[in-house]
C-alpha cells in the first residue's frame, strides 16, 4: 500500500483572518504530486469519510483548520465527526495532495458503530501533475448500505486567458439526460452561451473560457428543455469552476472554485 503524501489542504476565507495572492497557488502548473477532492453527491447518504485504501485521504470537512498561508499545508485541525454530509465536499473543495500511484479510493461511514462499512469504492491511478474528483452519487441504498461513485479528471486548460474565468460542468445527477449548461451574463444581457459539451450522467466536460461577471446558469436537455436554473453566480478573473447538477427529482447546481 502506497502511503499518502502530507495531505496539503489549500484552505482561504474560512480558515484564515486575510488571505492574499500566495493562498492560492497555481494548481494549472506542474505537480510533483497527485491532488483529489471528494463530494458526497449521493442523495439520501449518511456523512462519511475517505480513504485511499486503509488511510484516510480527506478527513477534514467542516471542522477547525489552521493553514499556512504561504504554503497551504495543514498545520493543525479538528475533524469533522460528522464526515462528509449529502452536497459536501472535502477540505472545504479544495485539494489534497496524495504520492502518485494506484488507489483503492473509498467512502466509510463517519458513524462511530458503522466506521468500517464501505458506501462506495472506485479503483483509479492517480498521476503526478494531475487533479481528480470524486463524486460519491446515485441514491444511496439504506438496506445495502452502499451508494454509487465516480470520478473525473480535471483537466485544466494548458495555456490560458486569465482575464478570464474558466467553467466546466459535471454531472452527478443519477437517471438524468444528458445536459448542458448554458449561461446568460446579468450585466451585458448576452445571448445565452453553452459552457461546455453535452455532458451525461457521471462526466464532466471540458474547463472553457467564460469572461468575467455574475451569470444566470441553466442547465438543458438535448431537446433545450430547461432542468434545473441557478441566478447570480458569480466568476472572476483568473479562477477556475466548477458547476455540478446533483439530485433526482429535485435537482441543484453547486458551484465548487477549484482554483
Amino acid at each position: 500500500m502506497k502511503k499518502l503524501a502530507s495531505i496539503a489542504v489549500l484552505l482561504c476565507a474560512t480558515v484564515l483572518s486575510s488571505c492574499g495572492e500566495e493562498a492560492f497557488p497555481d494548481i494549472t502548473g506542474p505537480m510533483g504530486e497527485a491532488r483529489i477532492k471528494f463530494f458526497n453527491f449521493s442523495v439520501g447518504a449518511p456523512g462519511v469519510y475517505f480513504y485511499a485504501g486503509n488511510n484516510k485521504a480527506a478527513g477534514i470537512s467542516g471542522a477547525s483548520v489552521v493553514i499556512d498561508a504561504k504554503t497551504g499545508v495543514v498545520t493543525s485541525s479538528v475533524e469533522a465527526v460528522t464526515g462528509t454530509i449529502y452536497g459536501g465536499v472535502t477540505a472545504g473543495g479544495y485539494y489534497s495532495a496524495m504520492t502518485p500511484g494506484s488507489y483503492n479510493l473509498q467512502a466509510k461511514m463517519a458513524d462511530t458503530l458503522q466506521r468500517a462499512t464501505v458506501v462506495s469504492t472506485v479503483a483509479q491511478v492517480l498521476s503526478a501533475g494531475k487533479a481528480y474528483s470524486y463524486y460519491m452519487s446515485g441514491v444511496y441504498d439504506a438496506t445495502l448500505k452502499t451508494a454509487e461513485a465516480f470520478i473525473v479528471e480535471d483537466n485544466f486548460p494548458a495555456t490560458a486567458d486569465w482575464t478570464q474565468a474558466y467553467v466546466r460542468f459535471v454531472n452527478a445527477s443519477p437517471g438524468s439526460v444528458p445536459m448542458t449548461l448554458y449561461g446568460t451574463n446579468t450585466t451585458t444581457a448576452t445571448p445565452q452561451a453553452a459552457i461546455g459539451a453535452i455532458t451525461a450522467y457521471k462526466g464532466g466536460s471540458a474547463f472553457v473560457g467564460v469572461p468575467t461577471g455574475s451569470y444566470n446558469l441553466d442547465a438543458k436537455d438535448a431537446g433545450g428543455v430547461s432542468k434545473i436554473t441557478r441566478t447570480a453566480v458569480s466568476f472572476s478573473a483568473g479562477r477556475i469552476y466548477t458547476i455540478t447538477v446533483r439530485g433526482t427529482t429535485t435537482l441543484f447546481l453547486d458551484n465548487t472554485t477549484n482554483q
